[in-house]
């Protein structure tokens, strides 16, 4: 990717935060022995227009962090972020208008208004006209099958539909760049599907850029083609999702299930045990010996059932979280 496309870049990005550690209520006033938290420490990458990208890592590795620093939210502690040759932090209106945001912890539209006035609100605040305001409100209710519920409270939807009316007050101007920072927290199994089937079709439409954190690694499996992995506040991780998954291409999981116990030397002799609960063994194997392993343990006394997967998404993370990936 060369400069020139990007979008979104990101230089040396650092975010420090302080708290008092004298917490006692008279001496902490004149002598607080301030303790300091680096959340994002030297972050550097671009983004160009049209990407998916999901940003990955445990709790407090610095991803919302970061979120809020490219959304204009917070500001920097240090380094440099340009975003459509916006300074976010300066919260310019012509950036605000051209990117959307939506937490899903947090309420971006009024609790006491329905979605139909609160996207009316939208429309005078962003300044669009009747027609291209009802062509956005055709679409994205029609996208989320959200017609029913626009008349109603936002304090009586569910967290489901105040999810889908949310995005589609995030994008109702169309901005160019939409953030999102855990957009399926807390929803069903079919929320977490309309939501990511929406992402794809905007994506495919408007060729919204996208910037996802999420701890659902269906999410990013579903929406991102790039992911940024984060921990302890530094970039360790920063390639296409195929790439990631190919580091472990060569290995399998598969879950064996048994009628009584197992004899677990036989197991290792063909894979490594990750998980042993009850009658049941999760093992990883390499691919080259998945043959000879399904024929073995076949043959084993009381096997009731075998499966094989490949090595989830969030099993890769979680090895990239304990040491740093090899060039």
């Amino acid at each position: 990717m060369t400069k020139s496309e990007a979008i979104i870049k990101v230089s040396n990005l650092n975010k420090t935060f302080r708290s008092r550690g004298n917490k006692n209520i008279i001496t902490g006033l004149w002598r607080p022995d301030w303790e300091v938290f680096t959340a994002v420490r030297n972050s550097s990458f671009e983004i160009a227009r049209g990407e998916t990208v999901a940003f990955l890592g445990p709790n407090g590795a610095g991803k919302t962090t970061t979120t809020k620093m490219l959304s204009g939210i917070m500001h920097p502690s240090g380094g440099e972020v340009k975003i459509l040759g916006y300074t976010p932090h300066e919260r310019d209106p012509d950036y605000l208008r051209s990117i959307g945001l939506v937490m899903g912890n947090k309420t971006g539209l009024n609790w006491d208004l329905t979605a139909r006035q609160s996207y009316q609100l939208l429309k005078e605040i962003y300044q669009l006209d009747e027609k291209t305001y009802q062509q956005q409100i055709r679409m994205f209710t029609d996208l989320l099958d959200i017609e029913n519920i626009l008349d109603r409270q936002i304090r009586q939807l569910s967290l489901g539909e105040r999810m889908k009316v949310e995005l589609t007050g995030a994008i109702l101007h169309n901005p160019e760049i939409l953030f999102l920072d855990e957009p399926t927290i807390g929803l069903d199994i079919d929320a977490k599907f309309a939501v990511r089937e929406f992402l794809i079709k905007l994506k495919e439409h408007n060729n919204v850029t996208i910037v996802l954190t999420s701890h659902d690694m269906d999410d990013i499996e579903h929406v991102c083609k790039r992911v940024l992995v984060i921990n302890e506040g530094e970039l360790i991780f920063d390639d296409s999702l195929a790439k990631l998954n190919s580091r472990y291409a060569m290995w399998r999981y598969m879950r064996l299930t048994f009628e009584g116990d197992a004899d677990e030397r036989e197991l290792e002799k063909h894979g490594t045990i990750l998980q042993h609960e009850g009658h049941s063994y999760l093992l990883k194997i390499k691919k080259t010996q998945l043959v000879p392993a399904t024929t073995a343990f076949g043959g084993m006394e009381g096997l009731a059932d075998i499966g094989i997967t490949s090595v989830p998404l969030e099993r890769i993370v979680s090895d990239l979280f304990k040491k740093r990936p090899s060039a």
